[in-house]
């Protein structure tokens, strides 16, 4: 059974730093696609590939940094110079399949967390 597990989210200021964490277990396959989303709607923030190809949404880009640890099965999003529109719940979810341009739909990915609460204000 996959299971994903977000950590790292909490308060900070505008113009701050944050890291969010995703703990992967129980993905039986190599291959995947990696994304955040936030928001009750859920807005594609960023993707990765198991090949290391990425994609921000173009309010992230510049600013936050996605990555992955093969070896800890973990997917990273490094949030920097923030902004209260950056606040919202924080999702990982996972596909089996690469990312193309449909990266920032959340239809197309197949498991969730249960998200992190992110809150940027002064």
């Amino acid at each position: 059974q996959v299971q994903l597990v977000e950590s790292g989210g909490g308060s900070a200021q505008p113009g701050g730093s944050m890291r969010l964490s995703c703990a992967v277990s129980g993905w039986p396959y190599s291959t995947y696609c990696m994304g955040w989303f936030r928001g009750d709607g859920r807005e594609g923030v960023a993707s990765i590939n198991d090949d290391g190809e990425t994609q921000y949404a173009d309010s992230v880009s510049g600013r936050f940094i996605i990555s992955r640890d093969n070896y800890k099965n973990t997917l990273d999003l490094q949030m920097n110079s923030l902004t209260p529109e950056d606040t919202g719940l924080y999702f990982c979810a996972i596909r089996r399949w690469a990312c193309a341009r449909d990266w920032h739909k959340a239809r197309i990915f197949d498991s969730w967390g249960r998200g992190t609460q992110v809150t940027v204000s002064s």
